[in-house]
């Protein structure tokens, strides 16, 4: 699926770099054209001439071409690519990357881009693991890029741990797995929640839960990549859509959400109930700050919100496929399989908090989907985005059967 495929190869300077002269072969092996663009100390790790060699184009590194003067346009790079890979993206370029800091030739052609952007961190376990890392890194996902993770082993500082950059053959792989999807859910509508739901106690206390909404985002994301339009209904979350296919509808309450759901229902041809919304709210919601007394607590009564799936469920049409999701602590799979059939779902997919790296904020997840024709699929720990994937090729054969 690479085959005359135009591909930018971003170089950036760690020690991973030398794994570039075999990804370049085998980008050109796959029939793609391939143009290399350096940052400066991408070339104190490989050579320019190896690339260009393996290329076969000039490898570009500067604004301006030293002895001809001719000007690299990055804008003209942004337009020409069908996808931006950046192998090996070191902590100082995906900090660029994350704040718009072009002050050179791969940052601006990055921002520049019209088409997907992979990018593949390299660097010590420290530096992967540090605060800053892990934010610059969520907001390129926030963005739309794909995040190749890098693997765990032996660094350069000999240190073990995550930080290796994945090898050339997978990252071709992911590539030629990207392209061979293409638009399979074009000209589906899909609406999916996300988040969490927010119900006022008083005007600045209130009940809620540990939802991120990541697990949703990446959802709509992978949804919108594949060709869908994708209507996302999100609850209060720090996050931001990348994708100009997905129409985002925020709200705060259960209720909110609810009659944003059943609005946009009957236009969709699959719905993905994603979002950690409250049971209950508060009966009597106090139109001023409630006062501590010394001796005694207030009681706060709650009433229960509407079931959103259960609406959608018995509003559903035959041609609709409708999928669920379930966060157990205990008795996992009978609770899951019970929410499957009491909830006229196609498909559910169930997480326990029991299992690590699992659920609320955090960018990894671990699921089984359990399927009203009886199938048990597991999964493995992936990162959110991956586990997207995985979800909606199984909505994707659904959809084949409506």
């Amino acid at each position: 699926m690479l085959k005359g495929k135009h591909i930018i190869l971003g170089i950036t300077g760690g020690i991973a770099a030398y794994k570039c002269a075999t990804l370049t072969r085998l980008l050109i092996k796959a029939g793609a054209e391939v143009q290399v663009i350096m940052t400066p100390n991408a070339k104190q790790f490989i050579q320019p001439l190896t690339l260009s060699t393996l290329s076969g184009k000039p490898v570009i590194s500067e604004f301006f071409t030293a002895n001809t003067g001719q000007w690299n346009s990055h804008v003209d790079l942004g337009l020409w690519a069908d996808a931006l890979i950046i192998a090996p993206a070191t902590a100082s370029t995906i900090g660029k990357m994350a704040h718009g800091v072009a002050d050179n030739m791969l940052v601006t052609t990055y921002l520049s881009a019209k088409a997907p952007v992979f990018v593949a961190p390299a660097m010590d376990l420290d530096m992967m693991r540090h605060p800053s890392t892990v934010r610059n890194l969520d907001l390129l996902r926030s963005y739309g890029n794909h995040i190749i993770e890098p693997t765990a082993g032996e660094l350069a500082s000999h240190l073990i741990g995550k930080g290796r950059m994945e090898e050339p053959e997978n990252i071709v792989k992911v590539l030629d797995d990207f392209f061979s999807q293409g638009e399979d859910l074009k000209g589906k509508q899909v609406l999916i929640t996300a988040g969490p739901t927010v119900e006022r106690i008083d005007p600045v206390r209130y009940i809620s839960n540990f939802s991120s909404g990541k697990m949703g985002f990446a959802l709509a994301e992978e949804c919108a990549s594949r060709g869908a339009q994708v209507t996302l209904v999100s609850g209060l979350v720090a996050l931001k859509t990348g994708h100009p296919s997905i129409h985002r509808i925020d709200v705060t309450t259960a209720l909110e959400m609810h009659d944003a759901v059943m609005q946009a229902l009957p236009q969709s041809d699959a719905v993905i109930l994603c979002a950690a919304v409250a049971d209950y709210r508060v009966e009597n919601v106090a139109d001023k700050k409630i006062k501590r007394e010394k001796d005694t607590a207030p009681v706060i009564r709650l009433t229960p919100n509407p079931d959103i799936a259960r609406a959608v469920g018995q509003a559903k049409r035959p041609n609709q496929v409708t999928v669920g999701f379930a966060l157990e602590t205990d008795n996992e799979n009978v609770n899951a399989q019970g929410k499957l059939e009491r909830k006229n779902l196609n498909f559910i997919v169930m997480n326990s908090l029991r299992d690590k790296n699992a659920g609320f904020q955090v960018d990894t997840n671990k699921v089984t989907i359990f399927t009203d024709k009886g199938e048990t699929l597991e999964g493995e720990c992936k990162s959110k985005r991956e586990v997207a994937h995985d979800i909606i090729d199984v909505l994707h054969k659904y959809l084949l059967q409506k």
